[in-house]
């Protein structure tokens, strides 16, 4: 994996997040916290759930390098990993939009030595983890693109066409 891939991958999940977002705008509040039989029981803890993991795992690479597209201004707080963010669907996509951007900044930052370097914390169980950073950010993208397919299925059901799973078309 090199840099360039993460380029695309980080162009992709933008531009996949920002495609399905187009359809969540249109959402009524009772769509977007509709009840699946699924983990993530709507797709607004969907996305409150990518979200989280997004911030959490951008936030452990802190501890890789100085990144100043990670600042300590916007990673100061913690979120549980069950907790529901937004209290409505525009201020999702405030804070995803504004995530995203962080994304692609944090993507243009990294080094290539910084791909390799190792992230270290301790999981929920209290067990110490140790994983490439390259690894870690690959985990991330597959995380939202698992996570988007959910999303996608919800919409499906409730009868919204949507399509953001093209990663060619950023190449």
């Amino acid at each position: 994996m090199d840099k360039d891939t993460f380029e695309l991958l980080v162009r992709y999940n933008k531009g996949a997040n920002q495609q399905m977002n187009d359809i969540i705008k249109i959402l009524s509040e009772e769509e977007w916290n509709k009840q699946f039989s699924g983990y993530f029981k709507s797709i607004h803890e969907l996305c409150s759930h990518i979200f989280i993991r997004d911030y959490t795992v951008l936030y452990k690479f802190k501890a890789v390098n100085k990144f100043e597209s990670l600042s300590d201004a916007y990673f100061s707080k913690e979120y549980n990993s069950s907790e529901i963010l937004f209290k409505n669907i525009d201020e999702y996509l405030i804070k995803r939009l504004e995530l995203d951007n962080i994304f692609i900044n944090f993507i243009h930052e990294i080094t290539v030595d910084d791909l390799n370097k190792e992230i270290i914390w301790k999981n929920t169980k209290d067990i110490e983890i140790k994983i490439k950073s390259k690894i870690m950010l690959l985990h991330l993208f597959n995380h939202e693109t698992h996570h988007r397919g959910m999303i996608s299925l919800y919409l499906e059901l409730m009868g919204k066409e949507n399509d953001y799973s093209r990663v060619y078309t950023y190449a």
